[in-house]
């Protein structure tokens, strides 16, 4: 990335502080009414003051343990279960029905199963965070693997490769750029339910010490755990995204402002063309008398020039 770019973002974030701080400091109360926000400074100073004790790095550290090992867990079913269900019809039958029903029900709604089913809260919380990133990566591996084109896979079989060579060598690698499609709408969604469910049954967690904050009318607290929470998806999505290019750099490589660049472009930056087909035979004089070339029907036939000998 250009420096440019880099300083095309960082002035972006500096306007919407400022904007922040403006309309926080005047108290502005047109239909939107900012005065009782709290303003970048008090947030700003709540952070430093928070950030140098003990509960604050313990919250973080509960709550990134929760997503990793619920995205984790979440992964790997993902995956393997939209494998399946891609490639057996049995699996799709058995499976399918059950997971389509359970799909449009939201994570968070499962808390008091979690409640009844698992012996500990933590536990109960971790299953939430699976379960909310599951679909998104089970739909998402389903149709990458079904939409990949058969004539790779009878390549394998041709020179006498069985199921796992074609698991592992055609289907995963093919579908991983859809995979991680999945994997990077899975994170941001198991951070949602993860503060979610933190809000409503945790001890420890960003989650639940930004909802004590707000029970105690606490709104820098407030604002510092939702940056917080912001800070940590962004940098967990970031990873995830950078995973999914460094596994995926067989890919064409496109630049993020535009499409892959085309044989036009590559010619203007390599100063080569993409190679030319070799040009068809002219047809060669026959003697008089010869018959030419035929001609395709309704059109004249073509004559024949006499040659020489």
């Amino acid at each position: 990335m250009t420096g440019g770019r880099w300083l095309l973002r960082a002035a972006s974030l500096g306007v919407a502080l400022l904007l922040w701080q403006g309309l926080t400091s005047l108290d502005v109360n047109l239909w939107l009414r900012f005065e009782q926000f709290p303003t970048v400074g008090e947030v700003a100073s709540t952070f430093a003051e928070r950030a140098g004790t003990g509960p604050y790095w313990q919250d973080l550290g509960s709550s990134l343990r929760r997503i990793v090992t619920g995205f984790a867990l979440a992964a790997v079913l993902g995956v393997a279960v939209g494998t399946a269900i891609a490639r057996s019809r049995i699996a799709a039958d058995v499976l399918g029905p059950l997971l389509e029903v359970l799909r449009p029900v939201p994570a968070i709604a499962l808390v008091p199963v979690a409640i009844l089913l698992f012996p500990s809260n933590e536990q109960g919380i971790v299953f939430i965070t699976c379960t909310a990133a599951f679909f998104p990566v089970l739909v998402s591996t389903r149709h990458a693997v079904g939409a990949l084109a058969p004539v790779w896979e009878e390549a394998v079989l041709t020179i006498g490769g069985g199921r796992a060579r074609i698991l592992f060598s055609v289907v995963l690698p093919g579908a991983l750029p859809g995979i991680f499609g999945g994997l990077s709408v899975g994170i941001g969604v198991a951070w949602i339910c993860v503060i979610s469910a933190e809000m409503i049954s945790g001890e420890y967690g960003v989650g639940y010490r930004t909802w004590q904050d707000y029970t105690v009318i606490d709104y820098p607290g407030v604002f510092v755990g939702m940056l917080t929470i912001g800070a940590l998806g962004w940098l967990t999505s970031t990873a995830v995204e950078r995973a999914g290019r460094r596994l995926t750099r067989w890919l064409p490589a496109r630049d993020s402002s535009g499409p892959v660049p085309s044989a036009g472009a590559a010619r203007t930056r390599t100063g080569r063309g993409p190679r030319r087909s070799p040009r068809a035979p002219r047809p060669v004089a026959t003697r008089a008398g010869a018959a030419g070339p035929r001609s395709g029907p309704g059109s004249f036939p073509e004559q024949t020039r006499e040659v020489t000998p």
